[in-house]
């Protein structure tokens, strides 16, 4: 597991979106990247997190900022929470874990009482230099949209 702190270079990455096209962190250079990690499509602080990012869209893209989600859920799962929730942009499929593990965002994680391996909802706001800016690890999916842009909007 990786620890990485504000101020270091943001791990690359290069991952397949919900419609098979790979992006990666380089192809980005010269804008804000938020690559958010989250546990699994469909279910509902994901839902909701996912939705506050999509109905903030349009805010994002006036910061020259672009927003990626990153699960380990397949394409197709991906293809089918992007159709459902009018997703506008990219959520990339990690099925090994590279780039989770990559941003430590695997580990040990508790729910009612039972401890199990998972994604944890942690969020890294990327410079346009590609160094972490920001690092939210206490993520509430109602909030993190307002969070990241207010952030943004302060020059972080």
């Amino acid at each position: 597991m990786s620890t990485l702190n504000v101020g270091d270079k943001a791990p690359e990455f290069s991952l397949p979106d919900q419609n098979g096209t790979v992006h990666s962190l380089a192809q980005n250079k010269g804008k804000w990247v938020l690559l958010y990690f989250y546990p699994k499509d469909m279910t509902p602080g994901c839902t909701v997190e996912a939705c506050e990012l999509r109905d903030a869209w349009q805010d994002f893209a006036k910061v020259n900022a672009v927003v990626f989600g990153v699960s380990a859920d397949s394409v197709k799962s991906h293809k089918k929470f992007e159709e459902k929730h009018s997703l506008p942009f990219p959520i990339l499929s990690d099925e090994d874990k590279t780039v989770i593990n990559a941003y430590g965002a695997w580990g040990k994680k508790k729910f009612m009482g039972r401890e199990y391996e998972g994604i944890y909802r942690w969020s890294f706001l990327i410079n346009p230099t590609g160094m972490i800016e920001k690092i939210y690890k206490d993520v509430k999916p109602k909030e993190h949209a307002r969070e990241v842009l207010k952030d943004l909007h302060a020059g972080v």
